[in-house]
């Protein structure tokens, strides 16, 4: 614990004797002056913000805590501080209970590919989550800053979580967690939100259309439906720029070998080597792929989601059956 954090925690005590475990205080801690000091786009400020609200729930706070909490942060908070806290109040009224945060330790760090890399954490508690839900992410080499992940895989036997994580120039955590992060060290997750990406009650045929780490979201789906098939055929759209991008191309070939009702695609937007059925943007691709009736699950960079809304709408699919991520970055 940083000596300023140990002081937040002993004058909220002082304060406020027995509301913060003094576990949570360097992370609490560094989250709200995340939120005062500002500077993360929207999506990382709408999972600080999911953080921050359960943190409020969990611990009991109330709108009389304001004074306590704010007086002990370092350095003082000012006018803004109760703008945040009047923030922190709105989210909590929209999350549930249960843990503020889950620690998880890092048991698996691999560099799947030029910039990625595949973590495998185990949580300290189970964490509940669902196919195609996002969580935020927090490392301490980051403290207080949050990002958006979606798990890779359904709940498991042993509470593992697969996340896969891409470095982007300016993201902080995406570089920490790709390039510095290494087995044995802590992480904080935060709790599960929809996205968007969950199957739709009924059934049905499903394309799912990934590009980069939207594969993430987009495999858990596979995994669900393997767990319950129920007639349901599934084409998987992988988008890469090249065959060397593909990075979870293992996994992927083991997932096709064991189910006859899913068939893989690979779309290379710029390797003049792949096979002309495999050339085009996964976009394009899905155009082709598309069949009436088929659900739409479209996860990757914002280009290709704002491609999707307008090709696919004129491919056919209706509006309620293409499902876009509606929060975080991928």
């Amino acid at each position: 614990m940083t000596e300023e954090a140990g002081r937040f925690w002993a004058v909220v005590e002082d304060r406020c004797p027995g509301l913060l475990p003094e576990r949570d205080a360097p992370l609490l801690h560094a989250s709200l002056l995340r939120l005062l000091e500002g500077g993360d786009d929207r999506a990382g400020r709408l999972a600080l913000l999911r953080v921050l609200g359960c943190a409020y729930r969990r611990f009991g706070l109330r709108p009389w805590h304001a004074a306590a909490v704010g007086g002990a942060l370092l350095p003082a908070p000012g006018m803004g501080w109760w703008r945040a806290w009047r923030l922190v109040e709105r989210a909590a009224a929209r999350v549930g209970d249960g843990p503020a945060w889950w620690p998880v330790e890092v048991i698996d760090h691999d560099r799947a590919a030029e910039g990625v890399a595949v973590l495998t954490v185990r949580p300290w508690r189970r964490l509940p989550h669902r196919a195609g839900q996002a969580l935020p992410v927090c490392t301490p080499r980051r403290p207080g800053r949050w990002r958006w992940l979606s798990p890779a895989n359904v709940p498991r036997r042993d509470g593992t979580v697969e996340l896969h994580v891409r470095a982007v120039a300016s993201g902080g955590v995406s570089r920490s967690l790709v390039d510095e992060v290494r087995p044995g060290e802590l992480l904080h997750l935060g709790a599960p939100q929809d996205s968007g990406l969950e199957l739709v009650d009924g059934g049905g045929d499903l394309l799912l259309v990934a590009g980069g780490t939207g594969l993430a979201p987009l495999r858990a789906l596979v995994e669900q439906v393997a767990e319950a098939p129920g007639g349901r055929r599934v084409t998987l759209i992988v988008g890469a720029r090249t065959f060397a991008d593909l990075y979870d191309a293992v996994a992927l070939d083991k997932l096709q070998q064991a189910h006859d009702w899913l068939r893989i695609v690979p779309a290379f937007s710029d390797d003049p080597e792949a096979e002309p059925a495999e050339q085009g943007t996964a976009i394009a691709l899905a155009t082709y792929h598309h069949r009436p009736g088929q659900h739409v699950h479209v996860c990757g960079p914002p280009a290709m989601l704002a491609a999707a809304r307008r090709w696919l709408s004129l491919a056919g699919v209706p509006a309620g059956r293409l499902h876009l991520p509606v929060i975080g970055d991928r």
